[in-house]
């Protein structure tokens, strides 16, 4: 299952080159994917454990609409594994790829905690 959702960059998203902040779009990305865990481990308590390599592959600009897609790879006692890809909308260019963003269950203590999932449970229409 995927997750898609999109972002307007606008003039206050980007850095001095006039492209996107890449740090505006891993801060959208990391917003995203706890969301997306939230979802589907029904527990509002999800933190971002570890990010895999980001590879930076094309730039965008004030104007342009990007679309950013999340889906599961697996999910481990605790936690969920996702999968990333941005691409703009317009060009359909791939903007940027992360192989693996671990999200991690937690308890009221914030201690990992076993979910018990195995599928997704909030099918998207």
């Amino acid at each position: 299952m995927n997750f898609y959702t999109r972002k307007w960059i606008k003039p206050e998203d980007l850095n001095p080159n006039h492209t996107l902040f890449g740090g505006r779009l891993l801060q959208w990305i990391d917003e995203e994917a706890a969301l997306f865990s939230i979802i589907q481990l029904d527990n509002d308590r999800v933190v971002t454990k570890y990010i895999t390599e980001i590879n930076f592959k094309a730039s965008a600009r004030s104007g342009d609409i990007v679309e950013i897609v999340l889906c599961i790879l697996k999910f481990g006692k605790t936690s969920v594994t996702l999968k990333c890809e941005v691409r703009n909308i317009q060009s359909q260019e791939i903007i940027i790829t992360i192989d693996n963003i671990v999200m991690v269950n937690l308890d009221k203590y914030g201690n990992s905690l076993p979910h018990g999932k195995t599928e997704t449970t909030v099918k998207l229409k």
